[in-house]
């Protein structure tokens, strides 16, 4: 009986795992994506709705302008067009903060047609890594606004290594741990060729 009743509780307990992963499934969206909260998919802002401010300089007169934009929108001043493609910052949690923002900038040449003399991402924190190269205009990102879920929570202290946490040894045994043997090896000739056949 008991070896009837074994196989059958396994088979019960792996058909109730199944029809909890398909009841999962059915709750599911259809093309795999992680469901969409109110506040956007898995609570970070949506991208059509964060707003990133860049600075644009002009190098002859040295003018700053600042221009708010939403990603897809695009700003003219002068002869410049910025367009903001995306922004992103990263999650208040992680270890190194960036600010950065997917931007192209179009400038009017002399022959009045519109080039494009810069397509990539811009970071405040590390101008260098990316330069917008043009002999007139400079732009760079100054902030993104988007918010973040409520990021994990903070790692546990490190335990501590005293002798309280390991387990209670006798004298002799603590004893023999903390030295090492001092006995010889027994030395033990190797077998010879005829004995090993023998066997």
């Amino acid at each position: 009986m008991r070896n009837i009743a074994a196989p059958l509780l396994i088979a019960l307990t792996l058909a109730a795992c199944g029809k909890g992963a398909q009841q999962r499934n059915a709750s599911a969206p259809v093309n795999g994506n992680v469901p969409v909260t109110a506040a956007g998919q898995g609570g970070v802002t949506p991208m059509a709705q964060r707003v990133a401010v860049l600075g644009i300089l002009n190098k002859r007169n040295g003018i700053v302008q600042n221009i708010a934009l939403h990603p897809g929108q695009s700003a003219r001043w002068k002869d410049v067009i910025v367009r903001l493609r995306a922004c992103e910052t990263t999650a208040p949690w992680e270890g190194e903060k960036l600010t950065g923002a997917f931007v192209q900038v179009d400038v009017q040449r002399a022959d009045k047609k519109w080039g494009r003399v810069f397509s990539g991402w811009l970071f405040k924190e590390s101008p260098s890594l990316n330069v917008v190269e043009h002999p007139v205009y400079d732009v760079w990102p100054k902030s993104c606004q988007m918010t973040y879920p409520a990021g994990p929570a903070a790692p546990a202290a490190p335990a501590s290594s005293s002798n309280l946490s390991r387990p209670a040894k006798s004298g002799r045994a603590y004893a023999l741990a903390a030295k090492p043997s001092t006995r010889p090896a027994p030395a033990t000739p190797p077998p010879r060729a005829a004995e090993s056949n023998a066997t």
